[in-house]
């Protein structure tokens, strides 16, 4: 689940704009995003005030211990499995999309976005993976808008929660187990049945 999201310019200066961010830092991961690419995601930065975020680009997926690469992690067990624990009390960040990617049964390919077109901020989690800093996507039960595409769906941290998300591990173990906003969805095409 959540193995591709998409980034465009228009939500890099929304996103700028509304999470009070230096202009032009996100513009450059505009496009399709898949696993192992290294695209722009929101961390802790080391403001004046201690609560500034900042702008890194970071790879995706971490490796697991039979040396695949792990792209999410279930929200509702991260705490509990060794290999995400840590990083849900220390090092979470936002990954600002447009929307997102998903197949169904068939394999027909599902894009998902909010009903205004504005960013979506996705939960991760990130750690020292093959000695560079890695994220995962976290996911949660997929809600009415996505359960007829696929049964999990992205975490997604609402814009006034995004520094709580980041800097609060009280709010942030809280927000593992939130109700998901219900989402557009558009498919361009169906794939046929040959019988």
């Amino acid at each position: 689940m959540c193995g591709r999201y998409f980034f465009d310019d228009k939500t890099a200066l929304e996103v700028e704009d509304e999470l009070e961010l230096d202009s032009g830092l996100l513009s450059v991961s505009s496009g399709d995003v898949t696993p192992a690419m290294s695209p722009a995601v929101i961390t802790a930065g080391r403001g004046s005030d201690g609560a500034s975020l900042k702008v890194s680009d970071m790879f995706w997926g971490v490796t697991g211990n039979d040396k695949k690469l792990v792209i999410n992690a279930r929200a509702e067990s991260a705490l509990e499995k060794p290999m995400f624990s840590d990083s849900v009390e220390r090092r979470r960040l936002v990954i600002p999309a447009s929307g997102f990617y998903e197949w169904d049964k068939d394999k027909n390919k599902v894009t998902f976005y909010k009903k205004d077109k504005s960013p979506i901020y996705l939960a991760g989690l990130y750690k020292l993976s093959d000695n560079k800093d890695s994220f995962v996507i976290l996911t949660t039960a997929a809600n009415e808008s996505m359960i007829r595409v696929h049964d999990r769906m992205p975490l997604i941290i609402e814009k006034n929660a995004v520094k709580d998300w980041i800097f609060d591990t009280d709010a942030a173990k809280e927000m593992l187990h939130m109700k998901m906003p219900l989402l557009e969805s558009h498919q361009e095409y169906e794939q046929m049945k040959l019988f």
